[in-house]
């Protein structure tokens, strides 16, 4: 997985393309942490995009990431969710705990 960063209305977007799993969720989980740690009172937004696909790993890191962000007052926020990602999101549940977004800019606006 390639991970590149960059940055919409103000706010980091990491745009994550290829696959999130076992073998991938760890770099995910190092640079996200320490990307949230800069930024309390902010919104981080993740591209997937071009994330080709999803596993149970990669929604733990995702989740650990949610709960760090509200700890610090930071919205972790999905863009551009493909439909097979974003029916990995629906089937797990944990649609309810992250903001989806259609597009980058749209996710990275507000407060």
């Amino acid at each position: 997985m390639e991970i590149k960063e960059g940055l919409a209305n103000e706010h980091l977007v990491l745009s994550l393309e290829g696959r999130l799993d076992a073998n991938t969720s760890a770099s995910l989980q190092e640079k996200l942490l320490a990307e949230l740690d800069k930024r309390p009172k902010s919104i981080v937004v993740l591209d997937l995009g071009s994330l080709n696909y999803l596993s149970s790993a990669g929604l733990r890191v995702l989740l650990v990431a949610a709960k760090t962000g509200k700890k610090i007052n930071t919205e972790v926020r999905l863009a551009a969710l493909r439909p097979h990602v974003e029916e990995v999101f629906t089937l797990s549940g944990f649609d309810a705990l992250f903001s989806f977004f259609p597009t980058i800019d749209e996710a990275a606006k507000g407060p």
